[in-house]
């Protein structure tokens, strides 16, 4: 064997070394990457999903406590909202009394999910014609979660998964508080939770 055929072998040696190490590095980084991963994705959450069923949620606003922290300051205003198709609904009620309204318009509202799922970054919006509410998130990492639209509290939060359930803890003044997501076929579940009450919320996929 010549320099020239040695050179040419040592070359396409190289070569093959070289396509074995890329290749074998692309699958390591393919069992990393949660978004390639279906293991880290228990369940598909992505979509839009309309509400179908909305149970006991003014018990669970009431558990809240406080749903309004700021009171008026005159003795009577009024309260108007949007509900479904666009019809306002005016209330003249006394400012202590106006937790106690909105509660009540709230058990009317039928608010969306918007959901967008990858891997173990997920974005939840809740959406209606009263308030809207974001929360955007990463799996398994606890965060500072201000819930101002909703009772205006902070809490520690931390979201995972348990099987193929979507289990969220927020750790703060209520005891108990939190949240269930999981899927059945094409309906989105929810459970609501907050001082020992419990809400249950089925969404259907759009």
């Amino acid at each position: 064997m010549n320099l020239v055929q040695i050179e040419a072998c040592d070359g396409r040696l190289l070569h093959c070394i070289a396509t074995s190490q890329t290749q074998h590095t692309s699958s390591a980084s393919e069992i990393t990457d949660p978004r390639r991963n279906p293991v880290n994705m228990p369940a598909d959450l992505n979509g839009y999903w309309k509400m179908i069923s909305n149970n006991n949620f003014e018990d669970y606003l009431k558990a809240l406590g406080e749903f309004v922290q700021q009171r008026s300051m005159v003795s009577f205003s009024f309260l108007s909202f949007y509900v479904e198709n666009f019809i306002i609904l005016t209330f003249w009620v006394c400012a202590t009394d106006v937790n106690v309204a909105i509660r009540k318009i709230a058990t009317l509202l039928k608010p969306d999910k918007d959901i967008v799922h990858d891997g173990e970054h997920i974005v939840i919006k809740t959406l209606s014609t009263f308030k809207n509410y974001n929360m955007d998130f990463y799996v398994g990492k606890e965060f500072e979660e201000d819930l101002a639209g909703v009772d205006d509290r902070k809490c520690m939060t931390t979201i995972a998964w348990e099987g193929d359930k979507l289990v969220c803890v927020q750790k703060g003044e209520i005891e108990g508080r939190g949240w269930t997501h999981w899927v059945e076929g094409d309906e989105l579940h929810l459970e609501l939770r907050a001082g020992g009450a419990v809400c249950k919320q089925v969404f259907k996929k759009s």
